[in-house]
């Protein structure tokens, strides 16, 4: 009786898996990374507006005919704007004197939205009418644009992909996967706060504050990395890795903000372990920590599903591996003595 034999698939249709595998990674890439850019724009942006009711109310109608670009907050005087600025409450304020208007803003939430502001009050001012400004909370003389602090998460996120990854391709298996996910992030964090904050001074917050930022945004990736590979077996390093990078990273609205970036791409970012990591950050570094809470939980919450995973993963893998074990002792038992 002949036995038929499954034969690999012809090489000419693997050349095709992979060129359309690679095509379908290209276009989820540029979907995730050029659409949110190439739709920048002010979405339920908060803004304040200070001063006498009867004064502001002919400014709050002109930005309220941008339909859906502005939250609008009202503040008694210019003392209350700062205060709401300074807290995080709102990205820049109005203020509406005798003497004209004067915009408060606040490069170190995003120097991107400051422009914006600049550029939207100044199209709203009366004809001939001069708009001052004032940087509330400036960004750092040696990052005034954003960039370094931008540039930063992306390196982060590799970290932590990479600290999974290799958890798992050394086979780490449970208590000792997590404490060494933990290690790697930790050491992760000291190294970058080092960096960014000791050498090239684009963070100027408490360093201790930073680096543990930095460290749980490092273990918030990667122990989701490992945990999906501990589940999911080597594929699982594929799904963390692509959901950190693809999405985690161009989702994450440091860069800009999260409010320029087309819904529900900017809520969905804060979800994800890169866009909490970055509006984390900003707090502690640049706002004395306000409305740190959201960020931290979400960080928080990752890191503990992520590890959770990895515990999971390895207490599956329990009775398989003592099967194993006793299988060879079973056999030795089942043969007859001579």
């Amino acid at each position: 009786m002949s036995t038929s034999v499954a034969t690999p698939p012809p090489q000419g249709r693997r050349m095709v898996a992979v060129a359309l595998l690679v095509s379908a990674l290209v276009a989820l890439a540029l979907w995730a990374f050029a659409w949110p850019a190439a739709r920048t724009a002010p979405r339920d942006l908060p803004l304040g507006v200070a001063g006498p009711a009867a004064a502001t109310a002919p400014l709050q109608a002109k930005l309220a005919q941008h339909e859906g670009a502005f939250e609008i907050h009202r503040y008694a005087d210019e003392a209350a704007a700062r205060d709401a600025i300074e807290d995080r409450a709102v990205y820049g304020a109005v203020v509406v004197t005798p003497r004209g208007m004067e915009l408060l803003t606040a490069t170190a939430a995003s120097p991107v939205v400051a422009q914006l502001l600049e550029q939207a009050v100044a199209g709203q001012a009366p004809k001939g009418a001069e708009v001052t400004t004032t940087d509330v909370v400036a960004a750092p003389a040696n990052d005034p644009r954003g960039s370094a602090l931008g540039a930063s998460v992306l390196p982060l996120v590799i970290a932590g992909v990479a600290a999974g990854a290799i958890v798992t391709m050394l086979g780490l298996r449970g208590i000792r996967a997590m404490a060494s996910l933990a290690l790697a992030a930790t050491l992760v964090g000291v190294v970058a706060a080092a960096v960014t904050h000791s050498w090239l001074g684009v963070l100027t917050g408490n360093w201790w504050a930073e680096a543990g930022v930095l460290s749980l945004s490092t273990l918030a990736v990667g122990g989701i990395v490992a945990g999906c590979a501990a589940l999911l077996g080597p594929a699982g390093i594929g799904v963390g890795a692509l959901t950190m990078v693809l999405l985690g990273n161009p989702f994450s609205g440091v860069t800009s903000a999260p409010q320029l970036l087309p819904e529900p791409v900017g809520f969905l970012g804060q979800l994800l372990p890169p866009g909490a990591g970055g509006t984390l950050l900003r707090s502690v570094s640049f706002f004395d920590g306000a409305r740190v809470t959201g960020p931290l939980a979400t960080l928080a919450v990752w890191a503990l599903l992520g590890l959770t995973a990895v515990l999971l993963g390895a207490l599956r893998h329990r009775p398989a591996a003592a099967a194993r074990d006793e299988s060879p002792t079973a056999a030795r038992e089942a043969v007859p003595a001579a």
